[in-house]
């Protein structure tokens, strides 16, 4: 039981966190076309630049400025960059986010070194929260998960219930008719991918302290995020939202299961010999979501919830 209540509390946490990071991406698909290669590349800066801001202004100031300060570099990236690259069509636009990508990664190991930053949780939640099972629950977990909550309650109202989100929905729809009506339509595309790169810096800022800030961690939960996508639907917000906890629950449930293939068949009367009854499902746990992805590529290629195949 113990083990359950806190495999439901993990993956409740990291699903969101997931979904912090993949709806930016999925509202930048949705608005623009654009598949964003390089969108765990501003969650890695979310976390460098919070690191950053954190040793002079504290981490309170730094949960704000950071993600407004990637949300600037994506709308620069945006008005500089796959602005000029969007009437080439999505090959260019693949070829420029993937490169760019490397140029994040390449710029920050000049900066902030090779190597593992300090980036700490903050003294005021480095504490236990409560009690289950006489096992100590983190205070910054909740946190995070506060955070992610809050997150997603403020996107769904601003993209439901106010005139931003229905100049920004019809300008997926009715770009002309929206532009006639004096709206400027290329610098709705560019604040809506500046909003989709500063998620991605918010979960980096609460997600840095959590995982590790290294030059490597783009390359090391982009890949799921792009899964989420796809499993979700492409361009679904809500089909994100829960492919999120589906694969947050998989794996953490995944990890916390210590037996091996032999145990698991024995129930069935099976022997499995040699190195499959040596694995264990925690050690598939990293594979799982890729797993995932290529069924539901095989059975349901438009996703979860998504109107468009991949």
């Amino acid at each position: 039981m113990e083990t359950v209540v806190f495999a439901l509390l993990n993956g409740l946490i990291y699903g969101l966190l997931l979904f912090m990071l993949s709806s930016g991406l999925t509202l930048i698909f949705s608005m623009m076309g654009v598949l964003n290669m390089a969108h765990a590349s501003f969650y890695m800066l979310g976390a460098y630049f919070a690191f950053t801001l954190g040793q002079s202004t504290g981490f309170w100031f730094a949960l704000f400025l950071a993600p407004i300060c990637v949300g600037a570099v994506g709308a620069c990236v945006e008005r500089w960059g796959l602005r000029r690259i969007h009437a080439g069509g999505h090959v260019g636009e693949l070829l420029f986010t993937f490169g760019l990508a490397y140029v994040i990664e390449e710029l920050v190991k000049i900066i902030w070194g090779k190597f593992a930053v300090a980036y700490e949780v903050p003294a005021e939640l480095n504490f236990s929260l409560f009690e289950l099972y006489g096992a100590q629950y983190p205070a910054y977990r909740m946190f995070m998960l506060l955070v992610s909550i809050t997150m997603l309650a403020g996107l769904w109202y601003l993209l439901k219930r106010t005139r931003i989100g229905l100049i920004i929905q019809a300008s997926l729809t009715h770009p002309h008719m929206v532009s006639h009506l004096g709206h400027n339509v290329p610098r709705i595309f560019m604040l809506v991918f500046a909003a989709g790169c500063a998620l991605a810096g918010l979960s980096g800022v609460i997600g840095g302290n959590y995982l590790v800030t290294e030059p490597s961690m783009a390359f090391s939960i982009g890949p799921i995020v792009f899964v989420v996508v796809v499993v979700g639907g492409m361009g679904s917000l809500a089909g994100a939202f829960v492919a999120s906890l589906l694969i947050g629950f998989l794996q953490t449930f995944a990890i916390s299961i210590d037996a091996n293939f032999a145990e698991i068949f024995s129930f069935a009367g099976l022997n499995p010999e040699g190195d499959l009854g040596r694995i264990t499902i925690s050690s598939l746990a990293p594979m799982l979501p890729f797993m995932l992805l290529v069924l539901m590529l095989m059975l349901r290629p438009r996703g979860l919830m998504g109107e468009r195949e991949f």
